[in-house]
């Protein structure tokens, strides 16, 4: 099965993409994988200024995923671009800088202070940002906000411009398509839920923050079907994002109708598990007779007979 895709001018030689804030900067696990090798790197959520992020406790193992309330810790726009996106030039990485802000002309700003260098393939926009014009409302539950953004950012770039939607509204599709209608060539969806957890003997919550991002194979069907919601709403690609441990979770994010596929919190379990993600997927093509990959994207079959449902097909 050819994995090959281009999207907006980028080609992803593969649809295997690290998840923002998963991997760093995607220049920190070379023993375990050769990032060349993966569909692109998108990068921790970058901002104009350096970040501290949250104060520990900031992550915290549950039973079926992760907590996690980092808070956007980052070297900032100019440390990246001068000591991290050089190196990853130099490992022949496909890079998508994820863009953080508080306010549309931070946004701006690093986006436009990243189109001045070389190596950058495109942009993935994390909107679950508090808008400190807003009173920290977060833009991406406000759809007018989005929109506005996925516009601004649209006439400063012709390369792939991405929106990464959370989840934690009540119609992510309405989102999707103010994106498409403002020019996005894609939405990522989704961003982690929120979820909180406690210990019991202490009766204190298990991160600083008390709720955070909730990510892991626990949140996968919920994720698919944010997918499944988007790709009926939109005609844009879909980069599929939530709870892919294996290479069978990531066909089904292909199926559902995502072009590309984002791994995140199994790359704390092992770095280089996108990599052998892909063998497998193309042992699947073969199984099944697909040549390109164009030809399994968005291949639901929802006609399946009660019994062979029950069999597994």
């Amino acid at each position: 099965m050819n994995l090959q895709q281009t999207i907006a001018g980028t080609t992803f030689e593969n649809p295997i993409l690290t998840a923002s804030g998963t991997f760093g900067y995607g220049l920190e696990c070379p023993e375990f994988v050769d990032v060349s090798r993966l569909g692109a790197v998108v990068t921790k959520s970058i901002s104009r200024k350096p970040r501290p992020g949250n104060p520990p406790q900031r992550i915290a193992e549950t039973t079926a995923g992760m907590l996690n309330s980092i808070g956007l810790a980052n070297v900032g726009v100019d440390v990246f671009l001068d000591e991290k996106l050089p190196a990853l030039r130099e490992a022949k990485a496909t890079v998508i800088v994820n863009i953080a802000a508080s306010s549309v002309e931070e946004y701006a700003y690093v986006l436009e202070r990243c189109e001045e260098h070389d190596g950058v393939d495109g942009y993935e926009i994390n909107v679950s940002c508090p808008n400190v014009k807003d009173g920290g409302l977060s833009f991406g539950t406000n759809c007018h906000a989005v929109g506005e953004i996925t516009r601004d950012l649209r006439g400063r770039t012709k390369k792939l411009l991405a929106m990464k939607l959370t989840p934690n509204v009540t119609s992510i599709g309405d989102f999707a398509r103010a994106c498409e209608a403002e020019g996005a060539d894609a939405v990522s969806c989704v961003n982690t839920f929120v979820g909180m957890d406690l210990f019991v003997e202490s009766r204190r919550p298990k991160i600083a923050t008390i709720t955070g991002g909730y990510s892991g194979p626990a949140i996968l069907p919920m994720a698919l079907a944010k997918v499944h919601e988007v790709r009926k709403a939109v005609d844009i690609p879909i980069i599929g994002i939530g709870g892919v441990m294996s290479a069978v979770d990531a066909l089904k994010f292909l199926i559902v109708g995502a072009s590309l596929v984002q791994v995140g919190t199994a790359l704390f379990v092992d770095p280089g598990c996108g990599v052998t993600m892909l063998d497998e997927m193309r042992t699947y093509g073969e199984r099944h007779g697909i040549a390109e990959i164009s030809d399994l994207i968005g291949s639901l079959d929802t006609s399946l007979q009660p019994s062979l449902v029950a069999a597994g097909w």
